[in-house]
């Protein structure tokens, strides 16, 4: 192999007329005759995908199945081959919208076991947000009547704890960070009166369900909400367990 770790050109050549003249030879033998009894190749099947949920309630009701199966380990990995790929190289029309953390540890599309063109996903720092997040969140229920919105929070969020500590020792957060912090502040504020046990963990909570009630509420998405072809669900995803436990906002 070269430096970079790919085989070198003269090995491959090397390995290609090889190949080549073994072809060659195989086609010119007689000793080797086809079978009679070799039976055909069937073309193997790709199951149909399951109908897109075109409720908050088929939606919402997807998701939790998908993430029962994450906990129990019984993954589906719907789909997520090249039928797929192609179904949605045209057009998508994904079922739910989640604004989830950053963190490596949370990825929507793994513990709600879902697969191509079923997610907006949006990740940002404690699911912080602003006018870019918010117009993102909202492409999905006004452009192609996505029904469900999922602000999902985390256990043991380094946002959150970074965000706390600064909010309350009166600290300044390096570079943009700050800007996290200052997101987070109605979180801590709600916090500072109802601290709880692990006050980190209260604010993570209070976060997720502060945001998603400011998106149900906002101008564009409440007159959705209100005729309920939207659902917008505050959550919270244990990284212990697995589970997304639902904080407000189900869909009945």
């Amino acid at each position: 192999m070269d430096a970079t770790g790919h085989p070198h050109r003269r090995a491959m050549l090397t390995g290609g007329l090889l190949a080549a003249a073994a072809a060659l030879s195989g086609c010119s033998s007689k000793s080797t005759p086809k079978t009679a009894d070799a039976a055909p190749r069937k073309a193997t099947k790709t199951a149909a995908p399951d109908p897109r949920p075109t409720t908050a309630k088929e939606a919402f009701a997807r998701l939790m199945e998908g993430n029962k199966r994450w906990v129990s380990g019984n993954l589906q990995h719907p789909d997520r081959d090249p039928t797929r790929r192609e179904l949605v190289a045209q057009t998508q029309e994904p079922y739910g919208v989640i604004l989830s953390c950053i963190d490596s540890r949370v990825p929507p599309e793994l513990l709600f076991d879902t697969g191509l063109g079923d997610l907006y996903v949006l990740r940002t720092g404690a699911q912080a947000v602003g006018p870019v997040v918010t117009g993102s969140v909202e492409y999905g229920p006004m452009t192609t009547g996505t029904p469900l919105i999922v602000v999902l929070g985390h256990q043991r969020c380094g946002a959150v704890e970074a965000s706390y500590k600064a909010l309350r020792e009166g600290a300044t957060l390096p570079g943009n960070l700050q800007a996290i912090a200052e997101a987070l502040r109605p979180a801590y504020e709600q916090t500072v009166k109802r601290p709880g046990a692990d006050p980190v963990d209260t604010m993570a909570r209070a976060q997720a369900r502060l945001t998603a009630g400011d998106l149900r509420s906002n101008k564009d998405l409440a007159p959705l909400v209100k005729k309920h072809s939207l659902a917008v669900v505050s959550a919270y995803y244990s990284l212990d367990t697995g589970q997304v436990e639902v904080l407000s906002g189900a869909p009945s």
